[in-house]
Parts: structure tokens; sequence; C-alpha cells
């Protein structure tokens, strides 16, 4: 029995991880200065729109405004997670403090759902106790979240679908996006025909919006920190590669889990014919894992049955 724990001493290999770090790094402070100035347009769009739904009495205003809070905060998170990333590792943490990202991720679903019920319950005492509105104010006010949201929104979607925390940075500011253009519409209402309680029913649909865009961010992250397989691994297919290879008998103990919201791991064992097939496979293998989004796959090799052939317990 031998392990080959990655094929960082492969040439090819070695290339492929070091450009995928580059690429990493590079993303990183790509995004990490859309964060700041998204951080910084939100929290002055806050402090505007927040200052306008209390002099406009509108719930609908207010209500986004606290959301674009939790927003502001959120975005902090995900820069906090995302500079965390490229923290080195020590003896007491020897993959750094990657996991961390996936606990903010946690953190980051729990706000917008703190933020949902406190919308939903301002909201039904708007329903039973409505309060005269200024339907111009509101439109113009909520006017500028469009443009803040819909430009932040804008620059994160490019890499949204590599990072769990900027996807749900990603849905934060394309939710806002279009909680913005309901408030308008809101407005816009209110100032023709006076019906303030379309304000109220505003606040509802924002918050039935924030949970939907929120539902399956917590789920894959919920699942994420009980080492569940990442979205987007396809666990049969990654099984009937490696088993399809020459040399390979059989594989086992395959188990596959998120060391961060956006570097995944790998370990395995595998009956090969003969110990000197090893490197080829070992080769095979690794490349087959970068292709389903493996970055740290860990090999080992067996030339004799080990007595347990469960392919995932331990």
């Amino acid at each position: 029995m031998s392990q080959i724990p990655n094929s960082h001493s492969d040439s090819h290999e070695h290339e492929h991880t070091h450009g995928m770090f580059h690429h990493h790094h590079h993303t990183v402070t790509r995004v990490s200065k859309v964060l700041i100035w998204g951080i910084t347009l939100n929290l002055l769009y806050v402090l505007i729109e927040g200052g306008a739904g209390i002099y406009a009495n509108s719930m609908g205003l207010i209500s986004d405004a606290g959301h674009n809070l939790s927003d502001v905060f959120s975005l902090l998170l995900t820069l906090v997670g995302i500079k965390l990333t490229m923290a080195k590792s020590n003896s007491r943490f020897t993959y750094g403090y990657q996991k961390s990202t996936i606990l903010i991720s946690l953190l980051n679903a729990f706000i917008l759902l703190v933020a949902v019920g406190v919308i939903i319950v301002e909201s039904i005492r708007k329903f039973y106790h409505p309060d005269p509105i200024d339907g111009s104010l509101v439109s113009w006010t909520a006017g500028a979240g469009i443009i803040i949201n819909g430009l932040t929104a804008w620059l994160l979607m490019k890499d949204q679908k590599e990072d769990l925390n900027v996807r749900g940075a990603f849905l934060h500011m394309a939710a806002d996006t279009l909680v913005s253009l309901g408030v308008v519409i809101a407005g816009i209402i209110i100032t023709f025909t006076g019906w303030v309680i379309i304000d109220p029913v505003i606040s509802l649909s924002i918050a039935i919006l924030i949970l939907i865009s929120t539902w399956n961010m917590l789920k894959e992250t919920l699942k994420l920190t009980i080492d569940g397989v990442p979205d987007g691994i396809n666990i049969e297919r990654l099984k009937d590669s490696i088993e399809s290879l020459d040399h390979v008998r059989s594989i086992h103990h395959l188990h596959v889990w998120a060391l961060s919201t956006t570097v995944n791991a790998m370990t395995l064992h595998v009956l090969i014919d003969s110990r000197e097939n090893e490197n080829d496979v070992n080769h095979k293998i690794t490349e087959i894992a970068f292709n389903e989004g493996i970055s740290h796959p860990t090999i080992q090799f067996e030339t004799t049955p080990c007595g347990d052939d469960r392919l995932f317990e331990k």
C-alpha cells in the first residue's frame, strides 16, 4: 500500500496548480475591489434611503434601507471571508482559514432571514395602521437604489459562479435591484392613486423575494458545513471516470468535500494491477479531479484488497 498525496511532484500538475493559485489570487483582488466599492456605495445609500423613508413615512423605503444595511454587513463579511482564503496555513490550521468562508456564507444567510422577519412584522403592522406617504420621494430615492445595486450586481456577476460567498453577495444585489424597481413602481402608484396600502404589499413582496433568493444558498451552505459533496460535482461521473482507467481494478473510500466556498478536496483508495503503474494512474486521476473542480486530491494506492471495499463509508 502506498500513498501519493497530490501529484505536485509532477511538473504538469504543479504548473496546473500554480496557475490555479494565480487565477484565484487575481480573482480575489478584483472581487475585493468590487466589494469595497459596493460597501461604500451601499452604506451611503442606506443613510439616504433611511432618512428619506423616515421623512416620507414609507415602510417600503425603511424596510429596504434595513435590508440594504444587512447587505452592507454581508458584503463586509464576504470581503473578510475572501481575504481569509489567502491567509497562510500553519501548524495549528494546516488548511489555513479557508473553512471560515463557509461559516461566513451561513452567517450571511441568517442575516437575510432576520431581515425578512423584520420586514414581514413591520409590513403587517402597516396593513393595520396605514400612514400617508410621499410617493414622489419614494420613487426618486428607490431609483437611486436601482443604479447602485444594479451596478454592484453587474460587477459581481462574472465571479458569482466560482464562489458561494460571491454568489450570495450577487444575489443580494440583484434582488435589491428588483426590489428598488418595485418600490419605484409603488411610489408612482401612490402618487397618482393615493393607494398607500401598496407600500406594505411591496414590502411583503420584498420579503418573499429575499427568502426565495436565499433558500438555495442556505441549503448549499448547510450541506458544506457537514462536509456534503459540493454542488457542481457529479460523484457518479467522477467514480465512473476513475474506474474506467487502465490498470484500475476498483476504487473505495471515495470522499469529496469543500475546504472553502471555492476549494474542494477528495480522498480515495485505488486498487491497481501493479505498483509500476502508480504514477501514470495518479496523473490521470488528478486530471479527472481537476476537471471536476477538485484541486486537492489525495490518492492511496493498493495492489491487494484492504478488506473493505465500501465506496463511501469509512
